[in-house]
């Protein structure tokens, strides 16, 4: 058992076909907040990437940040394939933890 809650690769973004950010984390609700209330200055402050349209879930860190540079140094185009193929219309998937949380 990991001693994380939910270690993830993740990709958030300004909009659909907009600025997207690759990253990983060891909370991905807190770090999805973090995001969305500019907790950090940085990239996706500046760029108002706040839309969680892609993750994918693993057993640990390392395995997380693998995956997170391996898909940093893709294409464009291949990371827009990666997040249609889960979520064409690019919603924010964080919207439907806040759904749950409220019943």
């Amino acid at each position: 058992m990991s001693r994380y809650d939910f270690i993830a690769t993740y990709i958030v973004a300004s909009g659909r076909n907009g600025t997207i950010y690759v990253g990983s984390t060891s909370e991905l609700h807190v770090r999805v907040s973090q995001h969305k209330n500019e907790t950090f200055q940085g990239f996706t402050a500046k760029y108002c990437c706040k839309r969680l349209v892609w993750f994918e879930v693993h057993g640990d860190m390392a395995e997380a940040v693998r995956r997170e540079r391996l898909i940093k140094h893709w294409l464009r185009a291949w990371k827009i394939k990666l997040i249609e193929d889960v979520n064409p219309e690019w919603r924010d998937l964080s919207e439907d933890w806040y759904e749950v949380s409220d019943l």
